[in-house]
């Protein structure tokens, strides 16, 4: 299918798990995913890197990314992204290397500047207790083993051309990519509060660079899209679900969607009342609390038909200047989250 729309449009995949299912069940969904967003035309698709989170199946992403990579021809895949603070730049470069070496002209390299994971997770990957990282200096050491300036050299990455993005969900980012000349990736599916903040500065602070002469902004969005507005909003609650599940610390895999929010709030007051004997009022207020957080975790979100889709686009374009749309999409039956991306993909070339 060729891109008709001005705007890109990709896919970022964090491979959780449905309920009770396996790592290698969430795997083969990953690789499915990739094959139908190849069919339809999208930009890119990238994996993300987690650790010590039992419902998601992310956490070696260079070899799920090869995965992909070996079982699609075209469309670029890469790391949505590597957390830098995880990794050593120098092996990540070798890594990333081979990929481009295996697979030339197909790979992304996304980098983030969070562990992904908490404290202890952190401490046991990187080993360094007390150990600052610094992100930037760690981006340009990455950057030179690839321009193959380095006293030492990374191969077969030395001399080899692979794209490189500052993810971030803060101004900090921003302005370190309009520093360096990079492309910026906002993560506004689940940190939207200063997503046009951070935009504004990075376009207005961007510096040229030898790889890009201009400011270049990937949006990351949740889209969750079905025929009618009453499918969407009942798939919609398997995406809630699992932002309740984030906040609350509940490590289990993606649920079924359900009829409405309100029926997983009830059941939620219900759950938190009978251990705690606590006042229903306090109770209450609890609740409250946290559908405030998930309500504003996931409010850059286009949840609907392809029309209501557009008309959301159209606003979101009037306030915030984007290249591409980068698209998360947590929804429980595979067949409905293909057939979201595809009414995603025809509701961009028709706006």
């Amino acid at each position: 299918m060729e891109e008709k729309s001005n705007m890109k449009v990709s896919i970022l995949n964090l491979v959780p798990l449905r309920q009770g299912e396996s790592y290698k069940a969430a795997m083969e969904r990953m690789v499915n995913l990739a094959k139908k967003a190849e069919e339809l035309g999208y930009t890119r698709y990238w994996i993300a890197e987690h650790h010590n989170t039992h419902s998601v199946a992310s956490s070696a992403t260079q070899l799920l990314i090869q995965y992909a990579l070996s079982n699609t021809e075209k469309i670029r895949i890469g790391s949505g992204g590597v957390m830098l603070p995880n990794h050593s730049p120098y092996l990540v470069a070798e890594q990333y290397g081979t990929l481009e070496t295996l697979y030339p002209g197909r790979v992304d390299l996304g980098l983030g500047r969070a562990p992904g994971t908490d404290l202890e997770t952190a401490r046991a990957i990187r080993r360094g207790v007390g150990r600052e990282s610094d992100f930037e200096r760690e981006v340009m050491e990455l950057s030179e083993y690839f321009r193959d300036t380095e006293v030492v050299h990374a191969y077969p990455a030395a001399g080899l051309n692979i794209p490189l993005y500052i993810l971030g969900s803060s101004t900090d980012s921003a302005y370190l990519a309009a520093r360096l000349g990079l492309p910026y990736s906002f993560a506004a599916h689940f940190a939207p509060t200063m997503m046009e903040t951070a935009i504004r500065i990075y376009q207005e602070n961007f510096k040229p660079s030898d790889v890009l002469e201009k400011p270049y902004v990937i949006l990351g969005a949740n889209a969750i899209l079905a025929d009618t507005k009453e499918e969407a909003e009942s798939l919609a609650t398997t995406q809630w679900q699992a932002f309740l599940n984030i906040i609350t610390n509940q490590s289990q895999g993606l649920l079924p969607p359900v009829h409405s929010m309100e029926e997983v709030w009830k059941d939620y007051v219900e759950a938190v009342r009978v251990p705690h004997f606590g006042p229903v009022a306090f109770t209450e207020e609890l609740i409250h609390q946290e559908k405030r957080i998930v309500e504003r975790m996931g409010a850059f979100s286009f949840i609907g038909t392809k029309e209501e889709v557009q008309a959301k686009m159209r606003e979101v374009q009037e306030r915030v200047h984007f290249d591409e749309l980068i698209v998360n999409s947590y929804i429980y039956e595979e067949k409905a989250q293909h057939y979201s991306y595809q009414l995603l993909k025809e509701a961009l070339e028709e706006l």
